[in-house]
C-alpha cells in the first residue's frame, strides 16, 4: 500500500527538495560550518579532549535531565537507519571516497553543533518540573524577536521529525523483521505501539532515561562487531583506507578520464549522507540540548557535549559501517539491487556468516526504535511552544498521532509523505542556519567567557549580567543572576 499526492503537488515537492537538498543546503551547511570553525579557531580540534573530560561528569543533574541524558537523546535521533543504510547508499552511488567527505562534513558540522546547542542552552526556559525546554523556536523568538518565524520552524519540525520520520523508522523496523524473522508487518506495528506508548506518555524524563540506557549499549555492541571485522581483516585495513582517499580525489578514475565526475559524485553523496546522519545545523538536536542541567553550569558546556555527538555519529559509527562494507570487497557493489541496507547485510554476512544479516535486522530495530522516541521528544517540545496554556491537550493529541503514524508506517510505504517531510526538514534547516548565523556573536561571546574562566583555573559559571545582548531575554528561573 502506498500513499501519493496529486501529480502537480508531487512535482512541486520534488522541485523544492531538488533545490534545497541539491544545492542551497549543501553550500549553506558547509559554508556556515566553515565560518564557525574559523571564528572559533578550530574549536573541534582544540577542545577535542575537553569534550571527553566533560563527558565524565555529564551524569550529574540534580534530579533533572543530565547532560549525558540529553546527549543520549540527541544520539538516539542521529543514530538511526542512516548509519546502516545511508552509508551503504553513499558508497554505492559515490564510491568509497564518499566516506572521506562524510568525515569532512562531520568535522565542520561539529562547530555548527556547538553554536546551535550553546544558543539553545542560553535561551532555554524553566518547565516547572526541574527540567527545561528550548531549541531554535525559542532562540528565534527570544533572540531575534521573530515569533512568526519560530512558529514556522516548529510546524516544519513537527511534520518532519514528530510525525513523518517516525513512520519511516517504523517502516524500516517492520520490513527488517519481516525479512529476517518472517514477522508480519502489522504484528510488528502493534508491538511497536505497545512498547513506544508507555515511554512517550512518560514524558521527556522517561525518554531521556530510556535513551541513556539503550543508546550506549546498542552503539557499543555494533562497534564491537565492527572492530571484530576489522581485526579479522587487519591486513586489508591500509588498503581500505587508501581506497577511501584515492576515491575521494578521483585518483583511481584518473586513468580512465572520469576523474571530475568521480570526485563530484563522491563529494555530493558524502556531504548529503553526512548531513542527514549527524543533523548538525538542521535545528533538531538543540531541542535535546536545551533540556539539560549542565555541568559546569554554563551554556557552552552542553555545546561541547553535543559536539561530541556529531563525532560519535559520523566519525565513529558511520565509519564502522563503512569498514564492514569496504573490507567485504568491491564485487558487492556490482549488483544494482545492493544499494541500501541489503549492501550492509551482505557485507556483514560475508565476514561472519548468515547470522550477520539477522544482526543487522536487530541493529535496525534498536537504532530505529530509539530514533522514534527521540524524534517524538523534539516534536513535544515544539508542540508545547505552539500550544502555550493548551499544551496538555495538544500533547495528548500529538502522542496519539505519533502512535498512529508508527502503525501506519509499519504496514504502508508512505513515499509521498516522506518526500514532503524532506521538504519540511529542508525549510527548518534554512530557518535555523540563518538564525544561528545572526545570533552567532552571542555564541562566540559565551565561548570566550567559558574559555577565559577555564584558562584562569576556574570551573566556568554563566552570569547573564555580563552579557548585555542577553538582557531581558534569558529566563531568570533557568539562569539566575549571579551576585
Amino acid at each position: 500500500m502506498d500513499f501519493t499526492f496529486p501529480p502537480l503537488l508531487t512535482a512541486m515537492v520534488d522541485r523544492g527538495n531538488g533545490l534545497l537538498w541539491g544545492s542551497v543546503l549543501i553550500y549553506l551547511l558547509i559554508g556556515v560550518g566553515l565560518y564557525f570553525t574559523i571564528m572559533t579557531r578550530g574549536i573541534q580540534v582544540r577542545y577535542f579532549g575537553h569534550m571527553f573530560k566533560l563527558l565524565r561528569s555529564s551524569r550529574q543533574s540534580n534530579g533533572g535531565i543530565s547532560s549525558f541524558q540529553a546527549l543520549s537523546t540527541s544520539l538516539a535521533a542521529r543514530v538511526g537507519t542512516g548509519n546502516l543504510a545511508g552509508v551503504a547508499v553513499a558508497i554505492y552511488f559515490g564510491g568509497p571516497g564518499a566516506i572521506f567527505w562524510m568525515w569532512m562534513t562531520a568535522m565542520v558540522g561539529m562547530a555548527t553543533s556547538f553554536v546551535e546547542s550553546t544558543l539553545a542552552q542560553a535561551y532555554k526556559v524553566d518547565h516547572g518540573d526541574n527540567t527545561f525546554r528550548g531549541g531554535p523556536a525559542r532562540y528565534i523568538e527570544r533572540g531575534l524577536g521573530l515569533r512568526w518565524l519560530a512558529v514556522l520552524f516548529s510546524i516544519c519540525l513537527i511534520i518532519a521529525f514528530g510525525l513523518a520520520f517516525n513512520s519511516v523508522q517504523a517502516n524500516s523496523i517492520a520490513q527488517a523483521m519481516e525479512q529476517a524473522f518472517a514477522i508480519p508487518t502489522w504484528v510488528m506495528g502493534l508491538v511497536l505501539m505497545a512498547v513506544v506508548a508507555p515511554i512517550i506518555f512518560g514524558g521527556l524524563k522517561s525518554i531521556a532515561k530510556v535513551a541513556e540506557l539503550v543508546v550506549p549499549l546498542m552503539a557499543l555492541l555494533y562497534l564491537v562487531l565492527a572492530l571484530a571485522v576489522v581485526a579479522l581483516n587487519i591486513s586489508d585495513l591500509p588498503a581500505a583506507f587508501m581506497t577511501i582517499i584515492k576515491s575521494a580525489f578521483g585518483l583511481e578514475q584518473a586513468a580512465g578520464g572520469a576523474m571530475g565526475y568521480a570526485i563530484s559524485q563522491a563529494i555530493m553523496n558524502g556531504i548529503q549522507r553526512g548531513l542527514f546522519s549527524n543533523e548538525a545545523g538542521l535545528g533538531s538536536a538543540p531541542n535535546a540540548a536545551a533540556t539539560a542541567s549542565t555541568r559546569p553550569d554554563h551554556p557552552a558546556a552542553q555545546g561541547f557535549i553535543q559536539m561530541l555527538g556529531v563525532f560519535l555519529d559520523t566519525l565513529v559509527i558511520c565509519t564502522a559501517t563503512a569498514a564492514i562494507i569496504i573490507m567485504a570487497g568491491p564485487e558487492l557493489l556490482a549488483g544494482e539491487e545492493n544499494n541500501g541496507i541489503q549492501l550492509t547485510q551482505m557485507a556483514l554476512s560475508s565476514h561472519v556468516g548468515d547470522w550477520g544479516g539477522m544482526f543487522i535486522a536487530v541493529a535496525i530495530l534498536l537504532f530505529a526504535f530509539t530514533s522514534v522516541i527521540a524524534n517524538y521528544s523534539y516534536g513535544e517540545s515544539n508542540i508545547e511552544y505552539l500550544a502555550g496554556r493548551r499544551a496538555p491537550i495538544a500533547v495528548l493529541i500529538y502522542r496519539l498521532a505519533v502512535l498512529g503514524m508508527v502503525m501506519v508506517g509499519s504496514v504502508a510505504s508512505l513515499g509521498a509523505i516522506w518526500n514532503f517531510a524532506d521538504l519540511s526538514m529542508g525549510m527548518m534547516a534554512v530557518i535555523n542556519l540563518v538564525a544561528i548565523l545572526l545570533l552567532s556573536p552571542i555564541a562566540f561571546a559565551l565561548f570566550r567567557d567559558y574559555d577565559a574562566q577555564l584558562k584562569a583555573g576556574k570551573e566556568p559559571v554563566f552570569d547573564p549580567s555580563k552579557f548585555p545582548k542577553l538582557a531581558n531575554k534569558v529566563d531568570p528561573n533557568a539562569w539566575p543572576m549571579r551576585k
